[in-house]
């Protein structure tokens, strides 16, 4: 029974979403506090269970599409079924865990499976690369944006100088001003 267009772009779309909100946190929240479940605990302790060795700061497509992979991933996988919602839901998943969501970086999988291997990034400090990468390239600009703003205080200081000179002109102008208003007022003080 083949999906209909509309419904597998609406599924994609929601996927894509999911993807940017938990890349976005991973990105101004260190991922090792996150917990992505209330049986975060479970999950990581059965995945590493069960997959051990595997190596999650860069997946191997075949470790988790090819058939004795997925007869390896079913019973994990259905072991969640009822206490993880939606724990067969389609997600993207990133293949290199330092890098974004792109087309070459992303394969779908089911949401427990992405669960499992986010969970254990965060947990074994892998997703911590985004993190500080977000961070560092803040931190850039931000000091960019300092030598900029001393280059602009350099250029302040020069400007305030100026207005300094400018309001002892104005000031003697006005002085004097006074002065010529007093003289004036003497005068027509005088002529009445």
């Amino acid at each position: 029974m083949p999906v209909e267009p509309d419904i597998e772009m609406a599924w994609a779309m929601k996927a894509m979403q999911h993807a940017e909100v938990y890349y976005k946190l991973i990105s101004s929240v260190d991922p090792q506090f996150l917990k992505l479940t209330k049986v975060d605990d479970q999950i990581y302790s059965e995945f590493r269970e069960n997959f051990e060795k595997l190596r999650i700061d860069v997946l191997d497509p075949e470790e988790l599409k090819s058939e004795s992979a997925k007869e390896k991933w079913r019973p994990f996988c259905l072991k969640f079924a009822g206490i993880v919602e939606d724990f067969n839901y389609g997600t993207l998943l990133r293949l290199d865990c330092s890098q974004g969501y792109t087309e070459e970086n992303t394969i779908f999988a089911p949401r427990i499976q992405f669960l499992a291997i986010e969970i254990a990034r965060n947990r074994e400090g892998y997703n911590k690369a985004v993190y500080t990468s977000v961070h560092d390239k803040e931190e850039e600009k931000e000091g960019s944006h300092g030598r900029e703003k001393g280059t602009d205080s350099g250029q302040a200081e020069e400007k305030g100088a100026i207005r300094e000179r400018e309001k002892t002109k104005t000031n003697k102008g006005e002085e004097k001003e006074k002065g010529a208003d007093k003289e004036i007022s003497k005068s027509g003080e005088t002529a009445m």
